[in-house]
């Protein structure tokens, strides 16, 4: 499954909208996801699985760029 993660580059920086960076990660859940990121310092706003048409949507997208972890 691929997973969209929503998160600012610092655990102390405040979310906002502006600043908020998104990446794309393959994993079998949320938890495994927060597990692969967990030695980056991300303040992560929101992780939201991707499938059907919203998927196909994000990889049609000249951004859309699976992260490996």
């Amino acid at each position: 499954m691929i997973y969209k993660v929503y998160y600012q580059e610092k655990a102390t920086q405040v979310p906002i909208r502006e600043n908020t960076k998104q990446l794309y990660i393959e994993a079998d859940s949320e938890k495994s996801v927060r597990e692969k990121l967990k030695n980056r310092e991300y303040n992560i706003e929101l992780i939201q699985l991707l499938e059907g048409q919203h998927l196909e949507y994000e990889q049609s997208s000249p951004h859309f760029e699976l992260e490996q972890v």
